[in-house]
């Protein structure tokens, strides 16, 4: 299953119209974003805002992901302040999967921001942490927090923000994608034989580990039949027939 560094804002500094801070509300996106992330089973390592970008930079690089999303917000410069809006979602030049990903985002962005023509894909070579991660990576900026009107928007869509975050990573993983639910205790029930845990819900994926029969799991989601497991360290899917809940 994948797994991606997740790096909202740290820039405390930079002040919402309205009140508020752009590391506050990036941050509330991304707890938002941590139940869909647990059900749809994308595992993450999310930054320490304590840090600074470059940190997150270094830390991303230790590790081995298979994205870095970086999610901000904008600001008009000086002379303009108020006067922009819009969703850019950046990738670093020459990364074929940093473009196919902010593509993703960017088409999804465009279901639920305001101005749908004002949602682009960008690229960069100049934003750090889209071009100095090992992994393909998105820098997103999502709306001017010096905009009224993005602003309230971005303040009122946390929770819509955030879902069409982790759909978007759903469609570039090649996932179902599912809605948050609690997880839940379950324990493998099978005549014979062991249960297959699998990369994707599908019987020709390829199987991550095997679980033993009256093995405990931890049920994360769901989708048709499937469901989302954690099994000691590894997560994936498996049939939900050979799984009950205690």
């Amino acid at each position: 299953m994948p797994i991606i560094y997740l790096s909202p804002s740290s820039q405390e500094g930079n002040m919402y119209t309205g009140g508020g801070s752009e590391e506050y509300y990036m941050n509330l996106i991304a707890d938002a974003m941590e139940p869909y992330l647990q059900s749809n089973g994308i595992r993450y390592v999310r930054n320490d805002r304590s840090q600074t970008a470059q940190q997150f930079i270094n830390q991303s690089n230790r590790g081995n992901y298979d994205l870095h999303l970086a999610i901000h917000s904008n600001a008009a410069p000086e002379g303009m302040y108020g006067a922009k809006q819009g969703v850019d979602v950046y990738y670093a030049r020459g990364s074929a999967k940093g473009r196919r990903a902010a593509e993703i985002f960017a088409r999804n962005m465009r279901d639920i921001y305001p101005g749908p023509s004002l949602v682009r894909s960008l690229q960069t070579t100049t934003i750090g942490e889209a071009v100095k991660t090992r992994a393909p990576a998105v820098f997103m900026e999502i709306g001017y927090h010096d905009n009224t009107a993005d602003a309230n928007w971005i303040r009122n869509n946390i929770q819509n923000i955030a879902r069409n975050l982790v759909l978007s990573l759903t469609q570039y993983f090649g996932l179902p994608f599912i809605e948050a639910t609690p997880a839940r205790a379950g324990v493998v029930r099978l005549t014979s034989g062991s249960l297959n845990l699998r990369a994707k819900p599908d019987l020709t994926a390829s199987v991550i580990t095997r679980i033993p029969n009256g093995a405990r799991v931890t049920v994360l989601g769901e989708w048709k039949g499937w469901y989302v497991v954690r099994y000691g360290n590894n997560v994936g899917y498996s049939d939900g027939r050979y799984i009950r809940f205690v």
